[in-house]
């Protein structure tokens, strides 16, 4: 039974990568999450994934700043709040909701833009050098 778990946890981290991927493409669909995701299955599958996933100098910092303080780095809050901003502008124009849509999927976004504004940027100069 171990092996299929694996098998399946390294599929599931692959696929993580995969729709990452996507996301650092379409601005409207986060990246980040899904490569938090993929840390998860690697590594509980594959320590080489997961330690090229940490090492990786696009995507590893982010994931290592959320694994080690639950923290979202500045630079990387700007570009969800952009992507928020360029997701609702897209539905908006697209869908046409009525109103009660156009409310809930705005509470939505204001909900997940506040949890991110929320975090941490990271850790500070000093905690980094004890």
């Amino acid at each position: 039974m171990k092996k299929l778990e694996r098998g399946i946890f390294l599929l599931l981290g692959m696929s993580m990568v995969a729709i990452g991927l996507i996301g650092v493409i379409l601005p409207i669909l986060p990246s980040t999450i899904f490569f938090l995701a993929a840390a998860f299955f690697f590594a509980r599958s594959s320590p080489q994934l997961e330690a090229w996933l940490l090492e990786h100098p696009l995507f590893g910092p982010p994931i290592l700043a959320w694994r080690d303080y639950q923290a979202i780095p500045r630079r990387a809050k700007y570009l969800a709040f952009t992507g928020m901003l360029i997701g609702m502008i897209s539905f908006t124009y697209f869908a046409q909701p009525g109103p009660i849509l156009f409310i809930c999927v705005g509470v939505f976004f204001v909900a997940c833009a506040y949890y991110v504004g929320t975090r941490p940027d990271g850790p500070q100069e000093e905690d980094l050098l004890d």
